[in-house]
C-alpha cells in the first residue's frame, strides 16, 4: 500500500498562471495511485504560511510523509517553521532544495541550514551545483533533477539557426530582461531580419518597464514582442517560434526555461551563473556567456548564426540532455525515495534523526 503524501510549498498556479515543480510532481504522484494533499495555493506571504501550519496540524492523521520545499530568504523561515511541526508530529519529511541564492545563505545562516537538512529524513536537489554547494551541511544529498514532459516539447532539428531569439522568464531584476535589448542592438545591423520574444509575467519590480524603455532607448523596440504570461500547455508552441534560446539571468540553479528550450531543440545562449555551468556543457549543448556581459552573449549568438554545424550539434545534445528529465525517468526516482522513507525503518531512523539534531524528541 502506498504512503499517504503531504506536499508543502507554492501551489501558486491559479495566481501566477506557472505550475511550479511540486505541482507537477503531485499530478504525477496522483496519477501512479498515491494519495495526495497540497499546501498551499494562498497567493499572501502570510497567509500562505498559515496555511501550510493548519494544514500539517489539521490533516495530521491523514498523511504518512510529508515533503517542503526549501528556498533562500524569508522563505527559508516557513521551511523551518513547517519541519519544526512536522518533527513535533514524529511526522517523516523530505526536503527539496530550490533556488541560485541558496548556497549564499547557507554561508550566512549556517547552523540554521545544516539543523534543517540534518533534520530531514532525506534532502534531494535539482541541480549538481546545489548538491555541491550544500554538502557542507548534510553529505548524502540526493540529485533529482527537474522533470518534463517531454511530449509537449516536440523536437526540432536547427541546422541552420535563424536569427530569430526568445526569452521566456518572469519579469524580475535578478533575471536581468534589460540584457536581452542590449544584446540586440549589437546584432541588429549584422543581421537585418533579427528579432526576439521575450515571454513571462510582470512581477511588478519595474523590470518590465525598463526592458521596454531599454529597448525604445536603443532603438530595437520593434524588433521585440512582449506577449505577457502564456499558460503552461503553449510554450512549446511559443518557443518553436524561435531557434535561439536567450537565458539572462544573474542568479540562477536548473531553471526548467531551459530545459523545454534544449527540448524543443533551440540553441541555447546563457549567462554562466549559479547552477548553469553544473547543468549546460559549454560547446557541446548550450554557450555560455559571463554575466551581464552583452558582447560575449552577442558574439556567442553570432556564432550559432553563422555556424551550421555548431547549431546543429546544440540542437541535438540539447535535446539529448534534456531527454534524460522526462518524467518517465525521474517519477520512478521520486516513488522509490518515498516508499523508503515511510518506511517503518524510516520513521525510526527519522526520529532519531530528529533528536540529534535539535535535541527534542
Amino acid at each position: 500500500m502506498k504512503p499517504a503524501l503531504l506536499l508543502v510549498g507554492n501551489f501558486l498556479s491559479a495566481t501566477i498562471g506557472v505550475p511550479g515543480v511540486s505541482e507537477g510532481l503531485a499530478q504525477q504522484l496522483r496519477a501512479a495511485g498515491w494519495t495526495v494533499q497540497t499546501t498551499s495555493d494562498q497567493p499572501g506571504r502570510l497567509a500562505r504560511v498559515s496555511d501550510m501550519l493548519h494544514t500539517v496540524w489539521q490533516q495530521r492523521r491523514a498523511y504518512d510523509l510529508a515533503h517542503v520545499e526549501v528556498y533562500s530568504g524569508p522563505a527559508f523561515r516557513w521551511a523551518e517553521a513547517v519541519c519544526g511541526l512536522l518533527r513535533r508530529l514524529h511526522k517523516p519529511f523530505v526536503l527539496t532544495l530550490h533556488g541560485g541564492n541558496l548556497p549564499d545563505f547557507a554561508r550566512q545562516h549556517p547552523a540554521r541550514v545544516r539543523k534543517l537538512l540534518q533534520s530531514a529524513a532525506a534532502v534531494t536537489t535539482p541541480s549538481r551545483y546545489l548538491r555541491e554547494q550544500l554538502q557542507p551541511y548534510r553529505a548524502d544529498l540526493r540529485l533529482l533533477p527537474n522533470p518534463l514532459h517531454l511530449r509537449a516539447y516536440p523536437f526540432l532539428l536547427r541546422t541552420h539557426a535563424a536569427p530569430r531569439l526568445v526569452w521566456l522568464r518572469s519579469f524580475h531584476t535578478i533575471y536581468n530582461p534589460t540584457l536581452a535589448p542590449r544584446v540586440v542592438a549589437l546584432l541588429q545591423d549584422e543581421f537585418p531580419a533579427l528579432n526576439l520574444t521575450m515571454i513571462g509575467p510582470d512581477k511588478g519590480d519595474g523590470s518590465l518597464q525598463a526592458t521596454q524603455q531599454t529597448a525604445r532607448d536603443l532603438g530595437v523596440a520593434k524588433r521585440i514582442a512582449f506577449p505577457g504570461a502564456i499558460a503552461k500547455a503553449e510554450v512549446g508552441a511559443w518557443l518553436q517560434r524561435g531557434d535561439v534560446f536567450l537565458n539572462t539571468t544573474n542568479i540562477d540553479n536548473t531553471p526548467v526555461s531551459v530545459l523545454e528550450a534544449l527540448a524543443c531543440g533551440l540553441c541555447v545562449v546563457s549567462t554562466n551563473v549559479g547552477g548553469l555551468p553544473y547543468l549546460l556543457t559549454h560547446e557541446h549543448d548550450a554557450l555560455l556567456a559571463p554575466p551581464d556581459d552583452a558582447p560575449a552573449m552577442a558574439a556567442a549568438i553570432r556564432r550559432v548564426l553563422t555556424d551550421a554545424e555548431l547549431a546543429t550539434g546544440l540542437s541535438q545534445h540539447g535535446r539529448q540532455l534534456a531527454e534524460t528529465c522526462d518524467w518517465t525517468i525521474v517519477l520512478p526516482q521520486w516513488e522509490q525515495l518515498l516508499h523508503t522513507l515511510a518506511a517503518p525503518q524510516g520513521n525510526h531512523a527519522l526520529h532519531a534523526a530528529s533528536i540529534h539534531s535539535d535535541g527534542t524528541p
